[in-house]
This record gives structure tokens, C-alpha cells and sequence, in this order.
């Protein structure tokens, strides 16, 4: 491993000088998804992670430094890498090879995804251990209806030839459940991944709690099912758009480093 123990998060340089507005804005954005995910109880210490395309450039797209946890992640210690695993960008840290094998496969097989969120989460990593899945038995799982896929456990994603295998399984979707392991979710920009992994990880919760009340589970109506489906469709990334500066915001007030 080449991580330098010795360094501090808040002795990276800052690359704001070094880097478009555009890829600056989005490095701020992603910075602050990974505190947001920390936030709200979805990290899993060095595991997991959470990618962006860097607008304007073709086949780049950032992720975190492998070894700084995500309450720590900054807009300039994001890392800078291309589809085929070359880092672009001058850093102490390595890059965490399962998290680029999945989000490379999302960025190369998705150009309309500009977002990928991955979780280990308690319920997540539940839900994606039972066969029945995901169930419709929550308003926060209808929104899943028909918009997730399920992609088998391989071991850890080192392998790049899993790439494909997990281009097929999502598809068009939105969101993917790898099973045994946790859960995915695309967006069409950050606050839309990060809408889209809070409402899918409350379905989980609510999930697993309800079944594990030991009676029937009550799932929703299959027309009800269908109407609210279409609802959801419509709205596209508004959730994620109308709520992302509030959550801005929020870390604002609380610690405003992830913009360094």
C-alpha cells in the first residue's frame, strides 16, 4: 500500500486552481455526498464509495483516496482517474481497486450517469441477502418498482472483467442490488445518486424491520403499484435537485471543510 500514514487531510493541497469551474463544482458536490453518507449513517470506514464524471472531459471521473474516511473527504483530495485506471491526478493516497472496477463499469456503460453511490449498509446488506429482494411493501420501495436490478456476488470486484457482467445486470435501471454485498444506486447528477441511496436504504429498513415482526408482510396493491411507478418516472432528479441545497447547507453549518 502507498498511503502515507503521516498525511492529514488538511494538509492536501488545494486544486482549485488547477481544475475547471465545472470540475471544481462538481468536486465540492461529491465532497459533500460523502459527508452526507457519513452523516446519515451509510459509511462503512474505508469501504464503500461514491464516483462523479468530471464534466467536459471524456473518460474521467473522481473517487475517493483510498485511506481517509468520508467525514474527512475534501473537493481536492478527491482523486482524478480514466477508465483504463490511470490516476490523474498527483496524490499520497491509492485507489481502491473494487471501487474501480464498479464504477468504471457504471461510467463506461452509462454515459446518461453522471453519479454512482455504493453502500455496505446493516439493511442494505440484509435486503440483498434474501431472495425475495426487494419487496413493493413501502411507498419508499415503490419508487423502485421496475427500476432495480440484481447482480450476484463475485467476491470482491478486483476482477475488471466483472465490468460487464455488472453493466448487464443494471441495464437501464437506476438502482442495483449486489446481492450478499450491499447497494447501488445511479444518478443523473450527485444530489440525485444521494436521493436515490436515502430512499432505497430507508426501503431496506423498513423492510427488514417489518419482517422481522414474524407475521404476513402486506405488499402494495399491483395497480397501485403500477400507477405509482409512473409517478415516480416523471418526477426524474427532482427530489434529489429540490433537497440538495438544503443538504449543502446543513454541512455548511456543521463543518464547511469539504469545499477545500
Amino acid at each position: 500500500m502507498a498511503v502515507l500514514a503521516s498525511v492529514h487531510p488538511d494538509n492536501l493541497r488545494s486544486v482549485r486552481g488547477q481544475v475547471s469551474d465545472e470540475e471544481w463544482q462538481t468536486r465540492v458536490d461529491l465532497a459533500a455526498c460523502y459527508r452526507l453518507v457519513d452523516y446519515y449513517d451509510m459509511s462503512d470506514l474505508l469501504g464503500t464509495h461514491i464516483s462523479a464524471r468530471v464534466p467536459g472531459e471524456k473518460n474521467t471521473f473522481l473517487l475517493n483516496p483510498y485511506g481517509m474516511y468520508f467525514d474527512e473527504i475534501t473537493a481536492s483530495s478527491l482523486i482524478k482517474v480514466d477508465y483504463d485506471g490511470n490516476v490523474l491526478t498527483e496524490t499520497p493516497f491509492d485507489l481502491n481497486k473494487a471501487g474501480f472496477t464498479i464504477h468504471s463499469a457504471v461510467m463506461m456503460g452509462r454515459p446518461d450517469i453522471n453519479c454512482a453511490l455504493h453502500t455496505h449498509t446493516r439493511a442494505g446488506i440484509a435486503v440483498s441477502a434474501l431472495k425475495c429482494g426487494l419487496l413493493p411493501m413501502s411507498q419508499h420501495s415503490a419508487r423502485f418498482i421496475d427500476n432495480i436490478g440484481y447482480h450476484d456476488y463475485e467476491g470482491v470486484a478486483h476482477d475488471h472483467d466483472e465490468r460487464e457482467r455488472l453493466q448487464r445486470d443494471l441495464g437501464d435501471y437506476l438502482s442495483l442490488i449486489l446481492r450478499n454485498h450491499g447497494l447501488l444506486t445511479c444518478g443523473f447528477n450527485i444530489g440525485h445518486a444521494f436521493w436515490l441511496i436515502y430512499k432505497l436504504e430507508r426501503a431496506c429498513q423498513a423492510q427488514i424491520d417489518g419482517m422481522a415482526a414474524g407475521t404476513k408482510v402486506i405488499e402494495i396493491d399491483r395497480g397501485v403499484q403500477e400507477s405509482t411507478k409512473e409517478l415516480f418516472a416523471k418526477k426524474k432528479s427532482a427530489g434529489g435537485d429540490l433537497g440538495w441545497p438544503g443538504h449543502l447547507r446543513r454541512l455548511d453549518r456543521m463543518d464547511p471543510s469539504y469545499k477545500n
